[in-house]
């Protein structure tokens, strides 16, 4: 199929053309209308691979990413400003239109955690680019992991000041999560101290700065940890960078969800592998891209999840 010539590419070309020609990002009505259009378009099941697009289009897909990162920012920080505003931020967080998503989300990611660590609960989670609207972290603190300390990274002062303000009034998230100001990528031994990381979508907005990031945590998180990242699946790749299984080098990835509801993200979790030198016995790490063989959607009436479990495959 030539997937320049597909009608949802077409109008793909025409939304960036008019999101790229805005004055700004920050929320108004011409923003929220554009953006909307966006993500309706991208979000049903498609066969689509990006990869296979031209190169007029792969570069209108890395700055329509930009873009929807760039908006994204604006957006949470407007919420928490405003959030950050009440006596309780936590009592008012169903004002920021897209808190039901990060509940589902939320809850898939504990869920998927869930199965593959059932014999512990996490002790330390660190959350790669937390933003101004930490709201995974929030949620899953709030409700899921009730115990369990949350280190927020985020390279932007201003972002961590506002998810401060969001958490300082109540008396168990204040003492639970912490706010870290630097680059990832300046954090080395003390990743070894977390059970879990996570990595948020737009931390590396592009395949080579997101390999370096999972390279780094590679080289400094403890063996057996966890990492879970956020990834996009058929059309929604025009709204947030892919990661492939082969791109994690040092770990073992258990699990690929592509969800096909509203929840835009797809979810990979992987382990951190022991550092070993190749032997006879073991001569390589196995390649993850030959490994995974990757399949189309598959509706599921209860949670419209894709589910790729690679314990299963092997047993």
């Amino acid at each position: 199929m030539v997937w320049e010539k597909d009608p949802l590419v077409q109008k793909v070309c025409e939304l960036y053309d008019q999101i790229s020609s805005l004055e700004s990002l920050k929320p108004s009505k011409d923003v929220n209308m554009l953006f909307t259009q966006l993500v309706l378009t991208c979000m049903p099941p498609s066969p689509i691979d990006v990869t296979k697009l031209c190169k007029r289009i792969q570069e209108i897909r890395f700055k329509l990413i930009r873009l929807c990162g760039e908006a994204e920012g604006l957006l949470e920080s407007h919420f928490s400003t405003i959030l950050g505003s009440y006596e309780n931020p936590l009592h008012h967080l169903n004002i920021f239109p897209y808190y039901s998503n990060y509940l589902k989300l939320s809850l898939l990611e504990f869920d998927i955690l869930k199965k593959h660590c059932s014999d512990y609960v996490p002790n330390k989670v660190a959350f790669v680019g937390s933003g101004p609207l930490p709201l995974t972290s929030i949620v899953l603190a709030s409700f899921h992991l009730t115990t369990t300390s949350f280190h927020n990274y985020d390279i932007d002062p201003s972002a961590n000041s506002k998810a401060l303000q969001l958490v300082s009034s109540d008396p168990d998230l204040s003492e639970r999560m912490i706010f870290h100001t630097t680059d990832i990528m300046d954090v080395t031994y003390a990743l070894k101290d977390y059970d879990v990381v996570f990595l948020a979508a737009l931390v590396g907005m592009d395949k080579d700065a997101k390999v370096r990031v999972i390279g780094h945590l590679s080289k400094y998180m403890a063996p057996g940890a966890v990492l879970m990242l956020r990834s996009a699946h058929g059309a929604r790749a025009f709204l947030y960078p892919v990661v492939d299984p082969c791109d994690l080098t040092g770990f073992e990835v258990l699990s690929v969800f592509h969800p096909t509801d509203e929840v835009i993200n797809s979810v990979v979790i992987a382990r951190k592998v022991p550092t070993t030198k190749p032997t006879v016995e073991n001569p390589k790490l196995p390649n993850k891209c030959s490994d995974i063989d990757m399949f189309s959607p598959l509706l599921n009436h209860v949670n419209l999840i894709e589910e790729l479990d690679i314990e299963d495959q092997l047993s």
